[in-house]
């Protein structure tokens, strides 16, 4: 069926009036006539009864005038929907994100870019690094989030992220009332640690390496839920960034003292693909995660982020 015929007929019964269907398609009324013709000529059947200057739609033009009706709302919907994505109204969004970035961090981002969005839909998967930056590769999701720069030629990475290591220990523990840690003040204590390999781990080895500290590990866990629930059971204390426990400091259950080492900061990483194409909600969100956490970094007294690498 032709489709320009089809609309010139819904405009027509639509209007009641050939010279309205003419003018809101630009056309002249003998193109709309011939339209019509046309259409009742292909199919051999008649649309339209003239009653003097009246039309009215014969059994078979009732018909197709509610399928046309419908076919037409459909465009309406489609150019709406477009227009909604050209001003970043709405949109689909696939995330990866490393454990403590996705649970800590990411929420706070996207529920700010939620309330300025609320019709652009969001999935976050949580999945280790080498996961996120073998998926994110593979254009498998729009962005990533890494705890831990990966070098690969296919992946833009940008740092969006630096955060201070504190230790944390249960309430009433003897370290709690210090101001700051130095290293030599965990010497004699119990070490909860993340699982080897993760960037908690390897931070926390090389502060131990750095100051020569010896010092025992009955834990090694692989999430920062479990360590926090050790440290509160009195196991030990634990290296750990401040907002994963931002929870407890604020019920009283743990305290995190800051680290005289400066050295010891965690950095995250935004990755995706280098032939992506940034659609403008995508930007959207890029946008508001800088946004976040040079707010974070500045609150926290560490320096701003998004260094691109």
């Amino acid at each position: 069926m032709n489709l320009n015929q089809l609309k010139i007929f819904y405009l027509a019964a639509k209007q009641g009036s050939l010279s309205a269907a003419a003018e809101a398609l630009y056309i002249t009324q003998p193109a709309v006539t011939k339209g019509i013709q046309r259409l009742q000529e292909h199919y051999e059947i008649k649309l339209f009864n003239r009653f003097g200057k009246k039309m009215a739609l014969t059994d078979a033009g009732e018909v197709l005038y509610g399928i046309a009706e419908s076919i037409f709302e459909l465009e309406n919907q489609a150019e709406e929907s477009l227009r909604d994505f050209q001003q970043r109204k709405r949109g689909f969004i696939r995330i990866l994100s490393s454990e403590s970035f996705g649970a800590y961090y990411l929420p706070f981002i996207l529920n700010r870019f939620s309330r300025q969005n609320p019709k652009i839909r969001i999935s976050v998967e949580i999945l280790p690094t080498e996961q996120i930056v073998e998926n994110t590769a593979a254009l498998y999701n729009d962005i990533g989030f890494i705890s831990y720069p990966v070098p690969h030629k296919k992946l833009s990475t940008r740092e969006v992220l630096e955060d201070s290591y504190q230790v944390i220990v249960p309430a009433g523990h003897p370290l709690a009332a210090k101001p700051v840690i130095e290293p030599g003040d965990l010497s004699g204590q119990s070490l909860i640690v993340h699982e080897k390999g993760s960037a908690p781990r390897k931070s926390t080895d090389e502060f131990l390496r750095r100051h020569n500290i010896a010092i025992p590990i009955p834990l090694e866990l692989s999430n920062n839920e479990a360590i926090k629930t050790a440290v509160e059971e009195g196991l030990g204390v634990a290296v750990i960034t401040r907002r994963v426990v931002s929870k407890e400091i604020g019920m009283g259950t743990l305290r995190a003292i800051p680290l005289a080492d400066a050295a010891m900061k965690r950095k995250f990483y935004l990755i995706h693909h280098k032939d992506k194409y940034i659609s403008r909600p995508l930007q959207g969100l890029i946008d508001t995660v800088s946004q976040w956490s040079a707010e974070y970094c500045r609150e926290n007294g560490n320096p701003c982020c998004g260094t691109i690498r």
